[in-house]
């Protein structure tokens, strides 16, 4: 490139700069304040949705199961655990919804995941929402982490969402409609000792979803949606020992919360959600303005921390030979 076309092209760049951040900045800045007032739209309705949900044998799976089935949606109910999962079923049909489909599912094996979407799309028909919300989170010291085990998280927390997207997102993309609901962290936001291969998985999550929103963002009339949820610590069992500074601040999540929260973000096309809201708030401005010594106080003394599951299993352990001799 000769030095007169670099000068230019140089300039426009400046230009180009100057016109985004003066320009279209401010004015999308004062279009966001203006829509605070606005009258909010009408949520969507789920009512004849397809959802399928991944991990629905308990916990916020099985809360998510039970409230799209009131809302009107044929559920597919997906789980590993045969057992509880059929359990799920039951549980949604007593409540007089009949629209449940169960499957055992290893959401980890690809294949198993393609030959079960399969006999869905066969009796069900094409999934438009799906919520990929299976998890685990052993949470200890990353030196104390087995190979195994850090393979499971990330072939459950990872690899199963890029199966269930590749076994989904096709008819999704072909019919221009659906929605992908995925349940990150607040580990995906920030690192947290005693979790840091669930860290990495769900930081992955948060780069798969942003990917996905880029790609179908930029195609033509786009009505694929994309949402990531993003909560603090749920009291699911999950979290088998912490030890939070202030507790009123900073209490467990109720499952039940979560999913109306997630529902709520769902119908309403939000691209992320952070569950409390607060906690958006906070790491934006700890990632601004604060000096990494002053993060380090905070976390250091007012600590939302997971203790090692290994040591809590080993204390009960140690109690119940204690009461056995006794």
């Amino acid at each position: 490139m000769r030095p007169e076309e670099q000068g230019s092209q140089a300039l426009k760049a400046i230009v180009h700069i100057f016109y985004a951040l003066f320009i279209v900045v401010p004015y999308y800045y004062l279009e966001a304040l203006v829509t605070l007032f606005r009258p909010k739209k009408k949520p969507k309705s789920v009512k004849g949705e397809v959802v399928l949900i991944t991990g629905t044998g308990h916990g916020i799976g099985k809360l998510l199961a039970i409230k799209y089935a009131q809302e009107g949606a044929t559920v597919v109910a997906w789980d590993i655990n045969e057992e509880v999962n059929v359990q799920t079923v039951q549980h949604i049909q007593k409540l007089g919804y009949k629209n449940i489909y169960g499957y055992r599912v290893d959401v980890s094996n690809r294949q198993n995941v393609m030959e079960t979407a399969q006999k869905v799309r066969n009796s069900v028909g094409d999934v438009t929402i799906l919520i990929n919300n299976a998890g685990i989170m052993p949470h200890h010291l990353f030196l104390e982490h087995t190979e195994a085990e850090v393979r499971r998280i990330m072939d459950i927390n990872v690899m199963a969402n890029f199966w269930t997207l590749q076994a989904f997102l096709p008819a999704m993309q072909k019919n221009n409609y659906g929605h992908v609901v995925t349940l990150s962290s607040m580990a995906g936001l920030l690192g947290l000792k005693n979790l840091v291969p669930y860290n990495a998985s769900k930081f992955a999550v948060r780069g798969l979803m942003d990917g996905l929103y880029e790609e179908f963002r930029r195609s033509p009339n786009n009505n694929v949606h994309f949402t990531t949820v993003y909560p603090y610590m749920v009291d699911t069992g999950l979290c088998k020992s912490v030890e939070i500074t202030y507790p009123v601040f900073f209490k467990m999540l109720k499952p039940e919360y979560v999913v109306e929260k997630v529902f709520e973000a769902q119908v309403n096309n939000r691209r992320y959600i952070s569950i409390p809201k607060s906690f958006e708030y906070l790491i934006t401005l700890s990632t601004l303005f604060y000096p990494e010594k002053a993060i380090n106080y905070f976390t250091d003394n007012i600590k939302t921390d997971l203790l090692s599951d290994i040591a809590f299993e080993s204390k009960n352990q140690s109690n119940g030979d204690q009461k056995k001799a006794e």
